[in-house]
């Protein structure tokens, strides 16, 4: 969708400015959401996607008036509301086994790729009114597969809980000319992870 939460080169945000030794966590209260975020998440009753979606989903001024941690709070509210409580408890013991384990979302192939390394690739200008992992600042930008990363779960689907609907998926490079314009910086580049739906072909 195209929400607050894709800022991927927008104006009026200022640069990015590092926190220096920035610790991981700026109070125990954002430890305690993501735990919760995790262990609510084990009981199956989502994934990770539908839990993306529940976070950016809602207005720009509520996402913008929200810090990092107040909107996975915000997300996992929603779905807690909507879903109900999981019933799987996951025990303190078991989340090193668990968080070592993670969610693998590799699949196996059932078709060839439609591109390889070198090809060039038009973004496709799509406004889906659900989640997507391709930013708006790319989009309808010709580039270059960089690498094939094989054949995953894709967000777009899968955050509908409809199933997993695998696709491939592409490292694409892009140059900063062609992201920004003629204003861009000619010797910066950007590479994104695309899935197959998002491309066609560049000529």
């Amino acid at each position: 969708m195209n929400g607050a939460h894709d800022m991927g080169g927008e104006h009026g945000f200022g640069p990015v400015v590092p926190e220096v030794d920035e610790p991981i966590f700026h109070g125990e209260w954002e430890e305690r959401v993501l735990a919760m975020v995790l262990a609510c998440g084990a009981g199956g009753l989502w994934n990770i996607d539908i839990s993306r979606f529940a976070r950016e989903n809602r207005s720009p001024a509520e996402y913008l008036s929200l810090s990092y941690y107040e909107i996975w709070l915000a997300g996992l509210e929603r779905l807690l509301a909507e879903r109900g409580m999981p019933t799987r408890v996951l025990h303190a013991a078991d989340v090193p086994a668990v968080l070592a384990r993670g969610g693998p979302v590799n699949r196996e192939p059932v078709r060839e790729a439609a591109f390889a390394v070198g090809d060039r690739v038009l973004t496709r200008n799509i406004n889906p009114v659900g989640h997507t992992r391709l930013p708006r600042y790319a989009r309808g930008k010709v580039g270059v597969i960089e690498r094939v990363h094989g054949f995953h779960v894709f967000p777009d689907v899968n955050s509908t809980g409809t199933g997993e609907d695998p696709q491939w998926l592409y490292a694409v490079a892009f140059s900063g000319a062609e992201l920004w314009g003629p204003d861009g910086d000619p010797t910066s580049s950007v590479c994104i992870d695309a899935f197959e739906p998002y491309l066609d072909a560049a000529h």
